[in-house]
């Protein structure tokens, strides 16, 4: 990155001494009319770009900081002077009668002057307003700096370096949001997670927008059956949305765009040069429905964004009473769509409910009214430039009726878009085809690959395998016993009860998966100290971090990995039936989840990317004990439902898995006692290696003579010369009675 910043030093430097110059030329004209003040957001980036090259991070910080600043600031003095010029200076019909067709009337020469002058009326407030026209011009390179979000980049570096965490998470987290496919971001993320003192809250978009910010809120809460809270924050992205909408067709008045032509060569005269500024500007504003939709995290914007809005507010206004609210936004949203017949049917029952009579009087809002009249109108005259004069035009609505459209261009489009499907499904069925056959073969080579690399020894005596992945119906999961002694197993307990806390481990959240269960935990090194200070027995907690050493050595053992494992998170949990709460009980101890991606079981997806735990690459839970009903360990397809096999906990048993899409696992609910197991989790990437686990290294080694430290009481079995016995021989007379158990 520090190259990139030097080779675009010198453009940087150019562009600012030019924005600094024409801020300087005339600053008297600048600051009193404008009253723009502050330095250009050019040379403060550039200033921000040097200070990175030479490794002054408070320099970066102070610069990157207010270039951001000054480039809201001359976005808000756009939209406040083009705001209020439009407000004082509107356009007015002229009322005069037609003009008469005479050539030697001179009623045709008196329109145009009205018209011209209040243009020109116009452009003198604006020249007042914001100034010489480049004055506050940003580059081109510049401009897509900002929108790439470049400033939180370098922000995020410098933060870093002057050990301000809080910060330099939310300059990484925004910056990642605008660019999700940056992998150097990414790790920085997944690093940042595993920091110490570092809080979700800090994982923030400082650039997020507040009408897409509502709006995603508002559906949450609908989908989680909340309608009062859900309504509230509907509304206030309506509000929101009107503002955003607002400042985005505001925005699109700025210089014509020579994109296709050379600007020496374009010689349109008068009006033919004004309608193709015009219609660039409408066109612009239309494309304001696309830009409210988008959110960085989608591939693709919200269709209809606006109109499922009141879709939204209509069932949500019905599930909380309020029926006239909900015939109002149904008749909204009919606005759009007129057909849809579920809605109609939804407005039927709504006027069912209040009566023929009160339903009549309740309308459209007017605001959406005046949306759709409006945006059908700038239609027109698009369609109208796209038939006569070629200029293209894509409209973003699904809504738009037939009639906006010209004949010829219906005819037109309705070609184009039968030979695009037609291309579209022969390509996707060619693509469905050859994925189908890499998928299979991939498949076929991997199952095989995985199921002849594990198997490896299990360098413990008394441990026993108790399933492979054959018997689990998976790959990469092992199930064994005898990993600990029934005694171990009670000190672990008894060590869990002594200095377990409420919430630990779930961010203070006392029931994080399910409300009918409360959770205790207590990670290694903090059972370690609490040993070092006497308020539990150390040789407990030395116990618990031999253990979790045990386990991670299996592990790399049996998988036959090539590479060590590094403890990502290590964590003795209880969970504890909450016993008024079990009745009518339907919810998981744990629903199902895949340990390094986001699941999504009804597009039979998992995505690898924050706030996702990506690095993890192996898991294991050693269970402490049996004595509870429930909490039978499962795994499952990717969609979460169909189950592949089961493990039911007790004593000394472990299971392991690779964390990825292949084992999606789960756990059901626990109805009475308590349940006790060690998770861990196990990365191949060093450096996500968990910082307890260094510090706990580190106290063990101060604590503890080399021999207690070497786990001398469990010596591994002498490694086995010549090749593996095969699974299938290891199981021999426990494989039948454990696929009758699954």
């Amino acid at each position: 990155m520090a190259a990139r910043a030097s080779g675009l030093l010198t453009a940087l430097l150019a562009a600012a001494a030019a924005a600094a110059a024409a801020a300087a030329a005339s600053p008297a004209e600048v600051e009193s009319e404008a009253g723009w003040d502050v330095a250009p957001p050019d040379l403060l980036f550039a200033e921000g770009t040097a200070a990175y090259a030479r490794g002054d991070w408070a320099g970066v910080v102070l610069s990157m900081e207010r270039a951001l600043r000054s480039r809201a600031a001359l976005r808000a003095l756009r939209l406040r002077c083009r705001t209020r010029c439009a407000a004082e200076l509107p356009w007015e019909l002229d009322p005069a009668p037609p003009p008469s067709p005479s050539p030697a009337s001179g009623a045709a020469a008196l329109r145009d002057l009205r018209f011209f002058g209040a243009l020109l009326h116009r452009a003198a407030c604006l020249r007042r307003c914001l100034g010489p026209p480049a004055a506050h011009a940003l580059s081109e390179e510049l401009e897509l700096e900002f929108r790439k979000r470049s400033p939180y980049n370098y922000l995020q570096v410098a933060y870093f370096k002057i050990n301000k965490l809080e910060k330099a998470v939310a300059a990484a987290h925004t910056f990642f949001v605008g660019n999700p496919e940056h992998m150097e971001m990414r790790q920085n993320l997944d690093y940042y997670q595993t920091m110490s003192g570092v809080k979700e809250a800090d994982f923030k978009d400082l650039e997020a927008k507040p009408h897409m910010h509502e709006f995603r809120l508002g559906v949450r809460l609908y989908s989680e059956e909340q309608p009062h809270e859900a309504v509230a924050h509907l509304e206030a992205a309506l509000r929101e949305y009107v503002v955003a909408d607002t400042e985005c067709r505001a925005l699109c008045e700025g210089p014509y765009d020579y994109d296709g032509y050379n600007y020496l060569e374009y010689n349109a005269d008068l009006f033919q040069a004004i309608a193709d500024h015009y219609i660039q500007v409408l066109s612009c504003k239309q494309n304001c429905v696309t830009e409210l939709a988008s959110h960085p995290s989608r591939e693709k914007p919200f269709e209809d964004f606006l109109p499922s809005h009141y879709n939204y507010l209509q069932f949500a206004y019905y599930n909380i009473g309020n029926y006239t609210q909900a015939i109002e936004c149904a008749k909204t949203y009919l606005l759009f769509f007129p057909n849809d017949e579920v809605m109609n049917q939804n407005l039927a029952y709504y006027t069912a409910m209040v009566g023929e009579e009160p339903a009549r009087f309740i309308s459209p809002r007017e605001s959406a009214q005046e949306y759709r009249q409006r945006s059908l109108l700038e239609k027109e005259l698009l369609f109208f430039a796209y038939d006569v004069f070629g200029i293209p035009f894509v409209d973003p609505d699904s809504w738009t009726p037939e009639e906006v459209i010209p004949k010829r261009l219906q005819e037109k489009q309705k070609s184009e878009r039968e030979t695009a499907v037609r291309i579209s499904q022969e390509i996707g069925n060619l693509m469905k085809e050859i994925e189908t056959l890499v998928e299979e073969k991939t498949k076929e080579s991997l199952d095989v690959s995985r199921l002849t690399r594990e198997g490896g020894p299990l360098l413990y005596e008394g441990i026993n395998l108790t399933m492979n992945s054959r018997v689990l119906n998976g790959s990469q999961r092992v199930v064994m016993d005898g990993v600990i002694s029934p005694e171990e197993c009670r000190e672990l307990q008894r060590l869990t009860n002594a200095a377990a806390t409420s919430g630990d481990g779930y961010r203070g959240q006392t029931s994080p998966h399910t409300p009918s269960e409360k959770f205790y935990g207590v990670t290694v090194f903090k059972a370690l100290k609490l040993g070092q200070e006497g308020r539990v027995p150390l040789q407990s907690a030395h116990l618990y971090y031999n253990v979790t050493e045990k386990v991670r050595r299996i592990m790399e053992s049996y998988f036959r990995l090539d590479t060590p494992l590094y403890f990502s998170y290590s964590h003795l949990v209880c969970r504890t039936a909450i016993e008024e709460a079990q009745a009518e009980r339907k919810d998981s101890s744990h629903p199902v989840h895949v340990d390094n991606c986001i699941l999504n079981a009804e597009a039979l997806v998992c995505i690898k990317e924050p706030p996702a735990y990506t690095f993890r690459d192996y898991s294991a839970i050693l269970y402490l004990n049996g004595d509870f009903d429930g909490g039978t360990f499962y795994f499952t397809e990717l969609d979460a439902k169909t189950v592949t096999a089961e493990v039911q906990p007790q004593c000394g048993r472990a299971v392991g898995f690779s964390s990825g899409t292949e084992n999606p696992h789960g756990v059901k609910a626990v109805t009475r006692g308590q349940r006790c197991a060690i998770a861990l989790w196990f990365t191949l990437d060093a450096r996500h290696s968990e910082r307890d686990r260094v510090q706990a290294d580190d106290l063990v080694r101060m604590l503890f003579s080399p021999e207690e430290v070497d786990l001398s009481q469990e010596q591994p079995q002498d490694t086995q010369e010549g090749p593996p016995q095969p699974v299938e021989e290891s199981l021999s007379g426990s494989e039948v009675g454990r696929k009758d158990e699954l």
